[in-house]
């Protein structure tokens, strides 16, 4: 049972997405028939438009463009978290029709990894050991859906998980404001940082200020802070 590294994936987005959402932005204040309105927004760079729009909070518009991740090495602690975020589709590997009979990938937290080779030697053989526990629940309530589905009752947050998650660029921006902060938990961070990269090489201008709160405003949580607001702004808008 391996310790499994996070990928993140685009496979899919709306095509053109940062037209797309000009083109319903225009629609609200344009009585042109859409096929001409179509044609004005394919002959002209909409990068001004939409920042004005999206400056002007006019965030309606991000709806109608939508990115779906594959994410694979992430475990179900996460899962527990971000599927918090309701606007949002998720389809999530079945510990029920999966079995993990052979094995299961499991994440090793990094304050654990700075113990030493010692600490995570131990972490390790305790993921051996559950597993030792599933198989032997698996044997004894027989072999199928109804075996796996009781014995996964022993299996840790740690173990592994893939999902296939699809949000709307309205939610994603959301969706970073939260968990791009360095105040989250560090494995969504690392997932939702990965996500971030991607959106911004498709559509550059709805991401452009993408992040944490702090990067286009005061810090939301107060004596928490982490006081890097400044960094965060100058790194964020360099990804």
């Amino acid at each position: 049972m391996p310790s499994v590294p996070l990928k993140v994936s685009l496979i899919a987005h709306t095509p053109d997405p940062e037209k797309t959402c000009a083109l319903a932005a225009r629609t609200c204040y344009s009585g042109l028939d859409m096929e001409t309105l179509k044609s004005r927004v394919d002959e002209k760079d909409q990068a001004d438009f939409l920042r004005r729009v999206v400056g002007s909070g006019h965030l309606s518009v991000l709806e109608h463009a939508s990115f779906t991740f594959s994410v694979e090495g992430v475990s179900r602690a996460l899962l527990a978290q971000v599927t918090r975020h309701r606007i949002a589709s998720f389809s999530v590997q079945s510990q029920r029709y999966v079995s993990l009979e052979k094995g299961f990938g499991y994440i090793i937290p990094p304050k654990i990894q700075t113990l030493g080779a010692v600490a995570v030697r131990k972490y390790e053989e305790q993921m051996n050991t559950m597993h030792k526990w599933y198989v032997e629940w698996q044997k004894m309530l027989g072999i199928g859906e109804g075996s796996n589905e009781d014995a996964r009752f022993v299996l840790p947050n740690a173990c592994e998980t893939h999902i296939t998650m699809t949000m709307n660029a309205r939610e994603l921006l959301h969706f970073f404001s939260l968990r791009c902060c360095y105040r989250a938990q560090w494995e969504i961070r690392a997932m939702a940082m990965e996500m971030l990269i991607h959106c911004k090489r498709v559509a550059p201008v709805i991401f452009e200020n993408a992040g944490p709160s702090c990067v286009l405003g005061p810090c939301p949580e107060g004596e928490k802070t982490c006081g890097m607001d400044v960094v965060n702004r100058d790194y964020f808008k360099s990804l």
